[in-house]
């Protein structure tokens, strides 16, 4: 401790500084609130309060839950994700009026109250509560944690003699500080995320200040829970008995927050009000924050009315001055909204996910893949790129493997970075491909919506009943699918794209008779069929090695194999989204199977459900490193999970996919973990929408896919993108970003002049027939 008080201010803040850059990188976070003033009332008497008044004759103790719901309507309004309720300590212990008022709302204590309250806000506008109450017993906590996504109670001093006579805490029992240590304990043992935090200049000494420090540490050091800690610069007011009080100077601020770094370390997020300090945001900074709390565009501060809130964008403009990035948080901060299973309870936990991204920020704008939200990139606020980024890239661009915490650090890039990443990953595609982008014409024919498995993110299988479920069954018959080959063939197709459910009559042979129908009319198209997953049940029904069953399968006429069924290859998160489905290993060794046979796939991500950027990384290099043995993936495909009808969406399990910022780095960071061995990158303009995809073939992508004609398993996850994206539509989207339009095959060769004809000449497609099922007899072999 002596150590802390007698070193150098400069020298203290160097290593703050140092230590904060270590845990947080360039990210400064805060959080966009109402604040909700439940009750001014308090049963305390703390000598610098002006918030807490006294009951007044014909003025309500207590909002009413129609003024709630108001304050929060304006802030979910305003894009707040926080509802920040602030109130007196347990009011009713002092005041008639404060019982009387809460017997007329029906409830017995003004936290009961508050419970009801914060119920109501999540369930009316999914802004996500935040609660400090003051002093709480464990059966508050408790309670508060079933619809809360933090809590919090400032320590504010570990010191006795403030509660003394003639301290700033006598006559305020709530003030001991057992008291409060106690309340931080149980919100531990409750895994509550907690917010602390510290009052400075109120009659305490620095060793107090150290000491009540210390005791937060040790708390978390026990149960993880402290979130964050608030060091608060005491501000005198008039009307208060510190009215003519001296006021810490910045010094002194500065010190605590860079003592507090230093005791913390890294990890903790550590906060001051910026409203309390206009003008020295930098100096802050540099002390080692990482956070300035919440900020409200549409409520004061009621704890410090005379401190007028800074507007967003000029906190965001001050905070790149001081060379970082501000970014949006929730109430609970990212650690706890990815671990939202072990610290928050199950009715809060699923607005939490569909409110975040991958890392637990707040999600940047209202983008969903497959919505027609126009999509949105800010410019950049920094004028370079961080150094450490910029070495990943530049190894990345010389063809270097990367390990999995650099593409986690590609992953996490904002603002100057973001745009570097994906300048950097454009520059590569053009070295790479050039200014080409190239798409296919072809059909995609789902031959049936009936699976046995259970995976949690798909809305298109169904089981053989239940007509209400996402339509009604069908299984095709041969005509069928002929028909639509067929007529795909007449449009200019070159390629019809096959998958389905999991069929329980199929065998290896039903995957067989397919490619042999087509095949014996149409020996031109090109097959490409069945995801690992069907290759892999094929060979199991017929005994057979995924050699031998992949060799029947070439010789019946497939071309090529999609590389669909890998979601996220890390079976961290399958055993999760896809508990029955191929493992990891199993779907590369389909991959790597096909490819010794001369049987090109895709490769392709399903994300931005469940998984973080770790399990991206852990994917992306799974793909490199098969690649770097077999050379057979033609191309890789980012898929964001369109999540409107997905079982685990909808049952508060899985994000709403991933932001926009997300879905363009996965073809930027693509593009640079996977060169120079896969050349291709493809965009979905299913998923991405036109002008998503036109600004993800502008960050690394050189390929738009197939015009597809049916797309039939996003329009059942709720896209709202068209089924089929033709010739002339895809190259004057091509042409509008300066590129130039070419057809492909599947295997990326030329395409002959009289194909390309049909596919601009093509006719309107006939009704779809969708067969219904048949008995098990009629559909083996």
């Amino acid at each position: 401790m002596n150590a802390l008080l007698n070193r150098p201010l400069a020298e203290l803040m160097a290593e703050a500084a140092a230590l904060r850059d270590a845990g947080h990188g360039r990210a400064f976070s805060y959080s966009r609130k109402v604040f909700i003033p439940l009750t001014k009332l308090c049963r305390d008497v703390c000598h610098y309060c002006t918030f807490a008044e006294k009951p007044r004759a014909g003025h309500n103790p207590y909002l009413t839950p129609e003024e709630v719901l108001a304050i929060a309507r304006a802030g979910a309004a305003a894009g707040c994700t926080e509802a920040l309720f602030t109130l007196g300590d347990k009011p009713e212990l002092r005041w008639h009026a404060a019982r009387e008022a809460l017997a007329a709302l029906g409830h017995a204590s003004t936290i009961d109250y508050l419970v009801a309250m914060c119920a109501l806000v999540l369930k009316e506008t999914g802004l996500l509560p935040h609660a400090n109450p003051g002093v709480m017993t464990r059966d508050e906590v408790a309670a508060l944690r079933e619809v809360t996504a933090s809590q919090g109670i400032m320590l504010e001093s570990t010191s006795t003699r403030l509660c003394a006579p003639g301290g700033v805490h006598h006559g305020s029992p709530d003030k001991d500080p057992a008291v409060r240590l106690e309340v931080l304990r149980l919100a531990g043992e409750l895994r509550v995320p907690f917010t602390t935090g510290i009052l400075i200049g109120i009659g305490e000494t620095r060793a107090e200040r150290l000491e009540a420090l210390q005791a937060i540490a040790a708390s978390h050091a026990e149960h993880g829970h402290i979130q964050e800690v608030i060091i608060q610069n005491f501000r005198a007011k008039p009307g208060t008995k510190l009215a003519g009080a001296e006021e810490p100077d910045l010094e002194d601020l500065l010190w605590t927050i860079a003592a507090a770094r230093v005791l913390l370390g890294p990890a903790m997020n550590i906060q001051a009000p910026p409203n309390l300090s206009p003008g020295v945001y930098q100096r802050l900074v540099a002390a080692g924050l990482n956070d300035w709390g919440g900020v409200s565009p549409v409520t004061i501060d009621h704890v410090n009315p005379e401190a007028p809130w800074p507007g967003i964008e000029i906190l965001a403009a001050r905070t790149a001055e001081a060379g970082k990035v501000l970014v949006q948080r929730l109430p609970a901060y990212p650690a706890y909204v990815r671990a939202a299973e072990t610290w928050i309870a199950p009715v809060v936990a699923p607005r939490l996910r569909q409110a975040s991204d991958a890392e637990g920020w707040a999600r940047e704008d209202r983008w969903s893949p497959g919505e027609v939200t126009p999509p949105r990139l800010p410019s950049p606020r920094l004028a370079a790129a961080d150094g450490t980024v910029a070495r990943i890239v530049s190894r990345a661009t010389a063809g270097e493997r990367l390990d999995a915490p650099e593409i986690m650090q590609l992953f996490a890039a904002r603002d100057a970075d973001f745009a570097h990443v994906t300048a950097a990953a454009d520059a590569l595609r053009a070295a790479v491909s050039g200014g080409t982008v190239r798409y296919v014409v072809n059909r995609n024919i789902n031959y049936t919506n009936i699976c046995t498995y259970r995976c949690h993110f798909c809305a298109f299988s169904k089981g053989r009943t239940h007509e209400a479920l996402r339509g009604p069954a069908y299984d095709l018959d041969h005509g069928e699918i002929v028909r639509r080959a067929v007529e795909a063939w007449d449009r200019g197709a070159t390629e019809v794209c096959l998958q389905g459910g999991i069929h329980p009559d199929y065998t290896g042979a039903t995957y067989e008779g397919i490619c042999q129908a087509i095949r014996a009319v149409l020996p031109e198209m090109h097959i490409h069929a069945f995801s690992p997953l069907e290759v892999t049940q094929g060979a199991a029904t017929l005994g057979l090695s995924l050699t031998e069953y992949l060799t029947r399968l070439k010789a019946a006429g497939l071309g090529t194999l999609p590389g669909t069924a890998a979601e996220i290859l890390d079976d961290e998160i399958r055993a999760i989204i896809c508990p029955d489905k191929v493992n990891t290993a199993e779907w590369l060794a389909v991959a790597r199977a096909a490819h010794g046979l001369g049987l090109r796939t895709t490769a392709t991500i399903m994300f931005g459900h469940v998984e973080t950027s770790l399990n991206w990384a852990r994917h992306l290099l799974a793909l490199r490193d098969l690649q770097a043995e077999t050379g057979g993936f033609t191309e890789f495909v980012p898929l964001p999970f369109v999540a409107m009808e997905a079982p685990m969406f909808l049952k508060g399990q899985a994000r709403r996919g991933p932001t926009f910022r997300e879905a363009v780095l996965m073809h930027g960071v693509a593009r640079l973990v996977l060169h120079p061995l896969i050349p291709n990158i493809q965009t979905s303009w299913v998923k991405m929408g036109p002008a998503g995809a036109a600004l993800a073939l502008q960050a690394g992508a050189n390929d738009l896919g197939g015009t597809l004609m049916n797309e039939s398993i996003s329009r059942a996850a709720g896209t709202q993108h068209g089924q089929e994206f033709p010739p002339e539509a895809m190259e004057a989207l091509i042409r509008s970003i300066g590129r130039q339009p070419e057809q492909r095959t599947t295997l990326y060769g030329p395409v002959p002049e009289s194909r390309r004809q049909a596919a601009f000449e093509a006719a309107e497609l006939s009704p779809v027939v969708q067969t219904a099922p048949r008995k098990r007899e009629a559909v083996r072999g």
